[in-house]
């Protein structure tokens, strides 16, 4: 059995990794980690959970032996407590943004803090499950929610040339708890409820994501308008995109495209011409639905792709790049169907 610790147990993602993992035959929880709340029972924190046994306990006070350790935290605290797993020869999922970018200045731009080492940087693999070589990876960056649900969308179409680099538009919502627990005003009931906000206009950390991903495929610097929406639900993320076409093409062209691309893929469900995914539709799953359309008078494709953030947009995708890097099955553990309605 792969034996795991989660550091930020009490947060969204390290409960839906619990969820998750309780359903794989090949993986065994052995540490959940929380500073605060070190020594209580996860049922004090997750009374949904009361039927598990497992306590919370302190990465500072404990000799950890395991073979991978995944960080289900916010930002500024897996750059640090890494090095220590990955010398150790644990292998390290690091589910925030530490190791996302590989451009120190920017990281200290979006992030405002120091970023990791460059040499840990440049170890780390920047992993979109579907896309990705990480047999050998020891450290793993998982994507971000927002970056998942475009790159995915995005990925077939700059790879085969066929856009102005120039014009990629992305409009992206996202349910709340993609701001995870802690508290702010922002999230607060009476702030979001039948409300509906864009924010982050040209500063969200996730917007030099899209771009460095998209220029490595490019092989050259490729800009995104991205916006960010919040809106009053719990999971789930839509993104459009609109891109400007560099030839013409027709809807079935282009969905036969995405057909081909995906063919292979389980977690990639292409959506019949006409037909654009809902969130409520992938809610709960490790499932990522697109829908495609040509704008033939404009000459324009507009993407529609829909992710549950804290599944395929987080740990659904961690538990996914771990199973390609222990050679299992990518399905393993993850063949949840949606939650409906």
């Amino acid at each position: 059995m792969i034996e795991v610790g989660i550091v930020g147990g009490s947060g969204y993602g390290a409960v839906e990794l619990i969820r998750l993992l309780q359903h794989h035959p090949e993986v065994t929880i052995k540490y959940i980690f929380s500073h605060s709340k070190a020594n209580e029972p996860l049922s004090h924190t997750f009374p949904h959970l009361n039927h598990l046994t497992y306590q919370f306990v302190s990465i500072e006070e404990t000799t950890v032996d395991c073979d991978v350790v995944f960080f289900a935290t916010p930002s500024n605290v897996s750059k640090h407590l890494a090095p220590r797993f990955l010398e150790q020869g644990i292998k390290v999922i690091d589910l925030s943004g530490d190791f996302r970018l590989k451009n120190r200045d920017l990281y200290q731009q979006f992030y405002g803090e120091e970023a990791a080492p460059q040499a840990l940087l440049d170890e780390a693999h920047y992993s979109i499950a579907e896309w990705s070589s990480i047999k050998e990876a020891n450290l793993i960056a998982n994507p971000g929610c927002f970056p998942t649900a475009t790159l995915l969308g995005l990925h077939p179409l700059v790879e085969e040339q066929l856009i102005d680099l120039k014009s990629i538009i992305v409009d992206a919502k996202t349910g709340v708890s993609g701001a995870g627990r802690s508290l702010a005003q922002h999230v607060h009931y009476a702030e979001m409820n039948e409300n509906l906000s864009a924010y982050a206009i040209g500063k969200h950390k996730h917007k030099p994501e899209i771009e460095q991903y998209l220029s490595g495929i490019a092989g050259q610097h490729v800009g995104v308008t991205f916006t960010p929406h919040l809106i009053p639900m719990t999971r789930g993320i839509l993104a459009t995109i609109y891109v400007n076409l560099n030839k013409k093409m027709t809807v079935e062209a282009l969905y036969n495209l995405y057909r081909d691309k995906y063919s292979n893929d389980n977690f990639v469900r292409i959506r019949d011409i006409g037909e654009f995914p809902k969130t409520k539709e992938v809610y709960g799953s490790n499932y990522c639905d697109i829908g495609v359309y040509v704008d033939e008078s404009n000459n324009q494709a507009i993407i529609v792709s829909v992710i549950d953030n804290l599944v395929k947009g987080a740990s659904g995708q961690a538990i996914q790049n771990l199973n390609k890097v222990f050679n299992l099955e990518q399905m393993t553990g993850l063949n949840q169907l949606p939650v409906y309605p």
